[in-house]
């Protein structure tokens, strides 16, 4: 382990994030979740899909 990341859970051991920012990032991660989901369940869309399928403009 890096000495960087004991170093950085020891400021968190002795100052730990507020209610309010984890319930932040706990928004956050649910709203990932939520798309991830919707987007598992229905798939996604052609239109946004970065390879179009078929001709867009002829030469």
């Amino acid at each position: 382990m890096n000495i960087r990341w004991l170093l950085r859970m020891a400021h968190w051991a002795h100052n730990p994030p507020s209610e309010r920012r984890v319930r932040f990032v706990l928004g956050i991660l649910a709203i990932c979740l939520v798309v991830f989901a919707l987007e598992y369940v229905f798939g996604w869309p052609e239109a946004l899909s970065p390879d179009p399928r078929g001709r867009l403009w002829a030469p």
